[in-house]
């Protein structure tokens, strides 16, 4: 932009000073303000409006990748399902599955043993993320067996509360 300095902008207002002459100066000088508010809140508007299309074209191509990926995943699901749909019916019909499918020709049996360590092996990891400090070992050591709320904290640490059991009504 114009790099205008302390000594520039005094020039121009003394040579306008004199031009202009004092009486018309205020009017003048708050158009020119006028003025150059608005050119800023133009270029202003202009930019935004820029940033505003380019985030726009940016959303656009982001839909069209998630959206072309989502299809391809689609397409593999489904070659997937037809392809396990043919082997489930092969075998149904009594068929030799590997000569209606290539890529049956090497199929993967999972045992039952397998299937009962992994299940085996889930609960056991499943209870040490969900368990906390067993209760016979807060019994022991004094800890909170159970959680008490905030009404039912200030009633039994209450003074006087232990004496008197009064209710509302």
């Amino acid at each position: 932009m114009i790099d205008l300095g302390l000594t520039k902008l005094a020039v121009i207002g003394v040579v306008a000073l004199v031009v202009i002459g004092p009486e018309k100066l205020p009017k003048v000088a708050r158009m020119a303000g006028t003025l150059y508010g608005r050119a800023q809140r133009y270029l202003h508007d202009v930019k935004s409006e820029v940033s505003r299309e380019i985030e726009l074209d940016e959303l656009r191509n982001l839909h069209k990748e998630v959206h072309e990926s989502a299809q391809s995943f689609k397409d593999e699901v489904e070659q997937s399902v037809a392809s396990h749909v043919d082997e489930v019916e092969a075998l149904w019909d009594g068929r030799d599955a590997a000569s209606s499918s290539p890529a049956a020709s090497s199929p993967s049996f999972v045992s039952t043993s397998d299937i009962e360590r992994k299940a085996r092996d889930f609960r056991r990891k499943k209870l040490v993320r969900t368990s906390s400090v067993p209760a016979w070992y807060k019994h022991r050591n004094g800890g909170k067996t159970h959680v008490l709320s905030g009404a039912a904290r200030v009633r039994k640490f209450r003074p006087g509360s232990s004496k008197s059991k009064t209710t509302f009504f």
